[in-house]
C-alpha cells in the first residue's frame, strides 16, 4: 500500500517580503535535499507587514509571526520560517522550533555615503535606524552623531543613504548577505562597538508539535551550535523580561575552552540616550545554554538593568523620525 503522506507537498509559510521569501526559499531547498518531499511556499501577511507604524508602537508581541503561527495551528501550512529575533521569548503551545539552521553572521553593519566608516563620520552626521538597541548603543559611543528613526525594508534604507536623506544606516549583516547586497557594506561593526540583537542572523523553522512526519524531516536541518548560541541569548532576553524592541544587545559564541567547547555570552543594556549602560559576560558548556542566559541576566539586573529597561521601553525609539516608508517588507 502506498504511503501518500511521504508524497504530500509540505506547505511552507512565509511573510511576503523579499527577504522573508529568500529565507523561506533556502529552507525549502534544504527540505527537498534531505527528504523525498516537495515544498510549496505560501505567503501570509502579518500585522507588521500591513502597518506603516514603527515597530516600537505595536502593543502586540510577535507582530511579524502571529499570523504564521495561527496558520500553522489551523493546518493551513505545515512549516513556518521566522527570523528568530522576531519571536516572543515564551514557547507557543502546540508549536515546536524543529530546526535552527546554520546562523548567518549576526553582526550589524554600517552603510554610509562616500564609503566612510563609523569613526570617519563627522559630528552631526545623520545615521538612520529603526532599532532602540542600535539607537542606544550609537548614542553611547559619544561620537556626536544625529541618530534618526528610519522605517522600511532594506532597499528603502539603502535608498535613504543614496538619496542623502541620511548619511548612513546601521542594519543587520545577515539580511544583506541573504539579499546578495554585501557589496553595499561600508564597515562590519565590531561587537565591542555595537552588540547585536539576541538571535540576530538566525532562522527558526517551526511546525506543529504533533506533526511527527514533518518533525522528522526538519530536525535534519538543525545546527546544534547555532541552536545553543541562540538559546543562551534568548534565555537572557526572557529572564530580563524584555522584548525584541528593548535596548538589549547579546552575542553568544561557541569557542574552544580549556576543557572543550564552551559558550561565551556577552550582553549589555543601554539607556536610549546613551547616558548609562550595564554590561557583563559569562561562559558555560554548550549543554548549559539556558542556564548561561539566566545567569548573565541576573548579573545585569544586579548591575541596574531594570532601571535602564523601564524608561527605555516607555519612550521607544527616541530618535527623530525622518518619516521614511513604513515597516512593510522588513
Amino acid at each position: 500500500m502506498t504511503d501518500f503522506s511521504k508524497q504530500a507537498v509540505i506547505r511552507l509559510g512565509t511573510r511576503p517580503s523579499r527577504l522573508a521569501k529568500i529565507q523561506a526559499g533556502q529552507i525549502a531547498d534544504a527540505v527537498r535535499a534531505v527528504s523525498d518531499r516537495d515544498v510549496a511556499l505560501v505567503e501570509i501577511s502579518t500585522p507588521g507587514d500591513a502597518s506603516l507604524a514603527p515597530i516600537t508602537e505595536f502593543s502586540t508581541v510577535g507582530v511579524f509571526v502571529s499570523s504564521l503561527r495561527a496558520a500553522l495551528l489551523r493546518g493551513d501550512i505545515d512549516v513556518a520560517v521566522h527570523s528568530y529575533k522576531d519571536l516572543p521569548t515564551a514557547p507557543h503551545p502546540g508549536l515546536t522550533i524543529a530546526a535552527v539552521p546554520p546562523r548567518e553572521d549576526p553582526r550589524d553593519v554600517l552603510v554610509a555615503r562616500d564609503r566612510k566608516n563609523l569613526l570617519e563620520l563627522t559630528p552631526g552626521s545623520r545615521v538612520g535606524t529603526g532599532s532602540p538597541r542600535r539607537t542606544a548603543q550609537l548614542n553611547a559611543l559619544q561620537l556626536g552623531l544625529n541618530v534618526v528613526g528610519i522605517r522600511g525594508n532594506v532597499d528603502t534604507r539603502l535608498a535613504a543613504v543614496a538619496s542623502g536623506a541620511v548619511d548612513a544606516v546601521v542594519v543587520a549583516r545577515a539580511g544583506l548577505a541573504r539579499l546578495g547586497l554585501l557589496d553595499e557594506v561600508t564597515e562590519t561593526l565590531d561587537p565591542i562597538q555595537i552588540l547585536p540583537a539576541p538571535a540576530q542572523g538566525a532562522l527558526a523553522v517551526e511546525c506543529r508539535t504533533d506533526d511527527a512526519e514533518v518533525l522528522r524531516v526538519l530536525v535534519q536541518l538543525d545546527a546544534p551550535g547555532s541552536r545553543a548560541t541562540v538559546q543562551a541569548e534568548r534565555a537572557l532576553l526572557a529572564a530580563l523580561e524584555a522584548g525584541c524592541t528593548a535596548p538589549v544587545g547579546a552575542l553568544c559564541e561557541l569557542a574552544e575552552g580549556e576543557d572543550g567547547p564552551e559558550l561565551f555570552l556577552r550582553a549589555n543594556v543601554t539607556a536610549i540616550d546613551g547616558s548609562a549602560a550595564v554590561r557583563s559576560s559569562a561562559a558555560r558548556s554548550p549543554d548549559q545554554a539556558t542556564e548561561l542566559g539566566r545567569l548573565l541576566a541576573a548579573e545585569l539586573l544586579d548591575l541596574g538593568a531594570e532601571e535602564l529597561l523601564g524608561p527605555s521601553l516607555a519612550t521607544g525609539n527616541a530618535a527623530t523620525d525622518i518619516n521614511a516608508v513604513g515597516m512593510r517588507n522588513r
